[in-house]
């Protein structure tokens, strides 16, 4: 099998009703990126009939069996070049029920299909859920998953398609109210270590405008081609050993990954109203919630406990002026990235014992990571100290390479209820993993604190779109169009306090940040500590509790209430067997 491969990402605005105009256009654009050597082609969702239907009636005339005369007339194309084509298009079957369809057809025909698992609005008026989950299709070319549009918004489909080996996922949309690439099409492709292949369509069809951006993503999140606006193809190569490394950061993820952690991935605690699921029969009922002020803060500590302390209650007592209620502090930040087992510290002591001190002086919640010992035993832990003095500690649970070599994992997940909603605790390299984040969700959780400690790049710029968006979506440039753990917050409807150590020297970028739950909020809820040491403070809102059913979306949490889980069991397996 070759390993590298060119392919092509198609952007095109179709047309309501002209059906046959749209399959002669796409066809025209197919065979653009075949007489340049694509090998695989990737066209939008919905490509072949526009995608704003009102109802089954007004599309019935323009659904089609897979396959069907428009599939042939690709599959024709595919023949002629040696190539693989993902179209997009309605689909009927032998029962009459229609679907939101993606189909990579290759030299031999058709090679599979993906019916999209998460219709979005007006959707469900004409289309069914998708009953095809999480399939990789294996190729001369490699492996090949697809999904559609809205189905990228949650974490668990293209890690089910990682995890069953995907190359490279085929990802069509008709994506709209934002700049494109769009920071969730990065990360997926970021967390995943494989490639993804954006065809979005542009345009503006009943009043929608779509946003453009086709690009090609490589494993590591970096943007490798784009086109922005208009009809047209972009080409690009993949490389399979770059997919097939899976690292992330330059950390060997699914080798890494907890699947004993993970079970409540298939439960749906948000299936009913979550106002009356917590604290059923009385038991650890939701916080009523309030409006907070919450910092992190971000500093390169010494190898020195005392003088960390120091900085640490400087920062505090600043983050407390500013009228903060809870400040996260990063990774290691008390004890020092050294040698942390010989600095570690036992939990309750002298450290702890100074942080509860400086909590009650202030009023004032603190997360702050430390090295723990435990007896024999050391751990990458945090602890969440109360104004009261108690301390909740939570440990790592997923290690790096070099953490192994000093620390031990631990065993579970930890929740603490407080005035300022329910937080969860994670500690940097965890966030690497979706599943972390999405566990502390299903928890209701309505803020995850993560001190970290992270090297290299998790966030990139956007130079802007020529694309024109209604207000107040933003189209001009920006330096942090994406950063990986905003997409953090917005997938699982949470705040993420994000408190990062800054040391450019050795490689550590700060970038800490207070993000919402809302990633299509505009303006966006959050504040990003861009430079050295400082503050990045941002109102936490988690009220609105006294209605019928939760109208604040961290309490309501849209995204995943609408999980499949029925469909995720491959993520609490022992084992993959392709990646």
């Amino acid at each position: 099998m070759r390993r590298i491969h060119k392919v092509a990402a198609v952007q095109f605005e179709p047309t309501m009703f002209e059906k046959e105009r749209n399959i002669a256009r796409l066809l025209e654009l197919c065979e653009q990126a075949a007489a340049a050597g694509a090998k695989l082609i990737v066209t939008p969702e919905m490509g072949t009939t526009g995608y704003c239907w009102f109802d089954r009636a007004e599309v019935a005339p323009f659904v089609e069996t897979i396959p069907g005369p428009s599939t042939d007339r690709f599959a024709a194309l595919a023949r002629q070049h040696d190539c693989y084509i993902v179209v997009g298009m309605p689909e009927v079957d032998e029962d009459g029920i229609y679907f939101n369809s993606a189909v990579l057809i290759g030299p031999d025909g058709i090679v599979g299909r993906h019916r999209k698992t998460h219709p979005y609005i007006s959707e469900p008026k004409w289309a069914a859920a998708g009953d095809l989950h999480n399939q990789v299709f294996e190729t001369p070319i490699g492996r090949i998953a697809l999904l559609i549009c809205m189905d990228i918004h949650f974490v668990e489909t293209a890690r089910l398609m990682a995890l069953g080996g995907a190359d490279v996922i085929c990802h069509i949309s008709n994506w709209l109210a934002e700049r494109t690439p769009a920071p969730y099409w990065i990360s997926r492709a970021f967390e995943n270590g494989c490639y993804v292949i954006e065809s979005n369509r542009w345009g503006l069809e009943r009043t929608v405008q779509f946003s453009g951006g086709s690009c090609v993503i490589a494993p590591d999140g970096e943007v490798i081609a784009v086109l922005d606006n208009g009809d047209g193809i972009l080409l690009s190569e993949i490389d399979l050993d770059v997919a097939r490394a899976r690292r992330v950061l330059g950390e060997t993820v699914f080798a890494q990954r907890r699947p004993e952690l993970y079970p409540e991935l298939l439960t749906d605690t948000f299936s009913w109203n979550p106002r009356d699921f917590f604290g059923l029969y009385g038991h650890q009922p939701w916080p009523t919630g309030k409006t907070s002020q919450v910092s992190v803060a971000q500093f390169a500590p010494r190898d020195d406990a005392s003088q960390n302390l120091g900085e640490i209650a400087v920062l505090a007592r600043k983050a407390r002026d500013e009228g903060a209620e809870l400040v996260v502090f990063p990774e290691l930040a008390l004890t020092g990235l050294a040698d942390p087992a010989a600095s570690a510290q036992p939990i309750p002591g002298p450290a702890t014992g100074s942080l509860v001190a400086l909590a009650t002086e202030l009023d004032l919640y603190l997360v702050c990571g430390l090295a723990e010992r435990d007896g024999d035993l050391v751990y990458n832990s945090a602890c969440l100290v109360s104004p009261d003095g108690d301390v909740s500690v939570y440990r790592k649970a997923h290690l790096t390479a070099n953490e192994r070599s000093w620390a031990t994992a631990g065993d579970g997940w930890t929740v603490v209820d407080t005035p300022i909603g329910r937080i969860g605790l994670l500690i940097g390299h965890d966030a690497s993993f979706p599943e972390a984040g999405r566990v502390l969700a299903l928890r209701g959780c309505d803020l995850i604190a993560c001190p970290a400690a992270i090297k290299g790049r998790f966030s990139s710029s956007h130079a802007g779109t020529e694309v024109l968006q209604p207000k107040p979506i933003p189209t001009g440039p920006d330096p942090h169009h994406w950063h990986h753990f905003r997409v953090r917050a917005g997938e699982n409807n949470l705040f993420f306090a994000f408190a990062n150590i800054a040391d450019p020297e050795r490689g550590y970028p700060g970038l800490s940040g207070v993000f919402g739950p809302d990633t299509f909020a505009f303006p966006r809820r959050e504040a990003i500590a861009a430079g050295g040491t400082g503050l990045a403070t941002a109102l936490v809102d988690t009220t609105n509790l006294d209605s019928v059913y939760p109208t604040n979306v961290v309490r309501r949490k849209d995204l995943v209430s609408m999980r499949m889980p029925h469909s995720y069991r491959g993520l609490v397996r022992a084992a993959a067997t392709n990646y």
